[in-house]
């Protein structure tokens, strides 16, 4: 047993010269995401901030404009320093805070799931009555639309909203503080 494991793991070590692929993929993967969650925050600042102070309608944050300036420079600066690979761990701490924040603000109460699905594993009651409606409003189009045309490229999906992404985000930036950048970026 002892030597079929030892064979397992030297077939393994042929995988090394490509461990530059890592971290570049985590980068790369992540880059897009902020920097589109950035910029849609930064095209409208005065919105941004509005959403992150009112506690009726949204995530009522003390010091909202400061939140919402730091959050969104946060994000872009972010995308960029992960993009060309510069400052890798440095830059992944205040990520994984800004995404502690939203997975625990924004969308901690939608359970898990970030699309909704009534039959998984993580399904809550509010997953399954957005499944249900999401049935009703096929059934409508269906009747009403042309259903083939609007789901030829992809089947219609109710946003849950939970925290699925934002942990799944964490779990790579966190990856990403104890890899750095890999040999393929700015800080090799």
């Amino acid at each position: 047993m002892r030597n079929t494991i030892q064979r397992a793991n030297t077939l393994l070590d042929y995988l090394e010269p490509g461990e530059l692929f890592a971290a570049l993929a985590l980068r790369l993967y992540l880059a897009p995401i902020f920097w589109m969650a950035g910029t849609r925050k930064l095209n409208d600042m005065s919105s941004t901030i509005a959403w992150f102070g009112n506690a009726d309608w949204g995530l009522g944050l003390p010091l909202p404009a400061v939140l919402a300036w730091l959050a969104t420079l946060t994000e872009v600066l972010g995308a960029l320093l992960l993009l060309i690979g510069l400052g890798v761990r440095w830059v992944s701490i205040p990520l994984m805070v800004t995404m502690l924040v939203a997975g625990l603000v924004v969308h901690w109460q939608n359970g898990w799931l970030a699309i909704a699905s009534g039959s998984e594993l993580f399904a809550t009651e509010r997953t399954i009555e957005a499944t249900e409606r999401l049935g009703r409003a096929k059934s409508i189009l269906q009747e009403h639309g042309n259903i083939d045309w609007l789901t030829e490229h992809g089947n219609f999906v109710v946003l849950n909203n939970g925290i699925e992404f934002a942990a799944t985000y964490f779990v790579m930036l966190l990856a990403l503080l104890y890899l750095g950048s890999g040999k393929a970026g700015a800080d090799y």
